[in-house]
């Protein structure tokens, strides 16, 4: 089908679809409408077997990067004809990274060896979509990064819903409501959207179930000190913003991937006294070094030689290697501080109440990530189905070593231990 009959046909089933199941208002729906209509490209490819991967690049506006890059990943009965479904799940991948690279990796560049979340959730008959953040299509021009807020995300996230219910209603799925998955910062995004979305009436709620991945939304009494650190990240992080330091680059994570795969060997140019390889397992073994969030958090479980990381235990290196390298060049500054600020809980960018979420929600930790951090924000929704799952191999004394953040998306146990689960439960809501 040619991509601008389908991209029509895809802004009228927008109309049509919404407009007669009472899913939205007016103004909403016309805006949603013509950004589907505005598609910049529109391209499939084959994942695997007869599991495919559609991407949508839509206008939103004339700043530089004001497009959406939207995801579909479905099984065929025939190209661009969606097999029937037992439900959707709208993705949100976390930093440094994209849909592609987090929930998909064996699409990206380079390919990782891990096939991914998405397909994986497509196989058992769910419809799953995803969208990138607008920082992730920055290229040369980057002057609207100072406009990326949490705020702006909000809205481009209901348009990303409202575009996927309508497109399932056309291809045949019916408009149903979806449900939110969020990993890491796209955790706190689900979080945020869901309390946003639980004050609007029901015919503009677009999620009827959240799962986060391994973050938070919120912090126990006794790990008050950790919100104050994220008070005092937002505080210096709007304050670069305020000096003009819209970007906060990921150049050094692509280095460090790049050279982790090119030249495992050879002397690190960023860790002296380190190989190319040993850098990255401090960085993705040891993360709490870098990043404190929470104690001896790790993105990744490391093979321990006394205080060093000297492998991996879960995921390959060639796949967290892929992820890193893979990563978008920009990411904003503002979201950074905006999102640190909700967790500061201190004049939040955004009023989101999490009392106000009252859909189901499973929220699935990793042990060595942010783990049973993360189950203080599930006690505080409104939610009448709460479920907890924390995947670990090792008891609490042996957190330095237990299942990372990302091992939730590359190890090799992951569909067995995470997928498998999280998949069930999503047929089940």
């Amino acid at each position: 089908m040619d991509r601008s009959v389908l991209a029509l046909a895809l802004a009228l089933a927008s109309g049509v679809a919404l407009a007669a199941g009472g899913c939205t208002d007016e103004d909403s729906l016309a805006v949603e409408a013509q950004a589907v209509g505005s598609a910049i490209s529109l391209r499939r490819e084959r994942v695997v077997d007869d599991v495919y991967h559609h991407e949508l690049v839509i206008a939103l506006g004339d700043a530089p990067n004001a497009r959406l890059r939207l995801h579909r990943v479905v099984r065929e009965a025939a190209p661009w004809v969606p097999r029937p479904t037992a439900g959707g799940a709208m993705l949100l991948h976390g930093d440094f990274s994209t849909f592609v690279t987090n929930f998909a990796p064996g699409l990206g560049d380079p390919a990782s060896p891990v096939g991914g979340l998405a397909p994986y959730l497509a196989a058992q008959g769910l419809d799953v979509w995803g969208v990138d953040r607008r920082w992730t299509l920055a290229e040369a021009d980057t002057s609207d990064l100072a406009g990326m807020t949490v705020a702006q995300e909000l809205e481009d996230l209901r348009t990303a819903l409202a575009v996927a219910r309508a497109t399932r209603a056309a291809t045949g799925q019916g408009g149903d409501r979806l449900a939110l998955v969020g990993f890491s910062h796209g955790a706190q995004l689900a979080y945020t959207y869901a309390a946003v979305e639980g004050a609007r009436p029901a015919s503009q709620r677009h999620v009827d179930a959240l799962v986060p991945l391994d973050f938070y939304a919120s912090f126990a009494p006794a790990d008050e000190a950790l919100r104050a650190a994220f008070c005092d990240y937002a505080a210096a992080e709007y304050g670069m913003v305020a000096d003009g330091g819209i970007d906060s680059p990921n150049d050094f994570l692509i280095a460090v991937g790049q050279l982790a795969r090119t030249a495992p060997g050879e002397a690190s140019p960023l860790f002296p006294g380190a190989t190319n390889l040993g850098a990255m397992l401090t960085i993705v073994g040891q993360t709490y070094l870098f990043a404190p969030f929470a104690p001896f958090y790790h993105l990744a479980a490391p093979i321990l030689d006394g205080d060093a990381a000297a492998g991996l235990a879960e995921s390959s290196p060639a796949a967290i290697a892929a992820w890193l390298e893979g990563a978008p060049p920009h990411q904003a500054m503002i979201e950074a501080a905006d999102l640190d600020a909700l967790l500061c809980g201190q004049a939040p960018p955004v009023d989101a109440p999490l009392s106000n979420i009252r859909v189901p929600l499973l929220y699935v930790g990793a042990a060595g990530g942010v783990g049973s951090l993360g189950i203080d924000s599930t006690t505080r929704v409104s939610s009448a189905e709460v479920t907890t799952r924390i995947v670990h191999r090792f008891g609490p004394e042996r957190r330095a070593e237990d299942f990372g953040h990302a091992d939730l998306l590359f190890a090799g146990d992951a569909p067995a231990l995470a997928w498998q689960p999280l998949a069930a439960w999503l047929l089940h809501h």
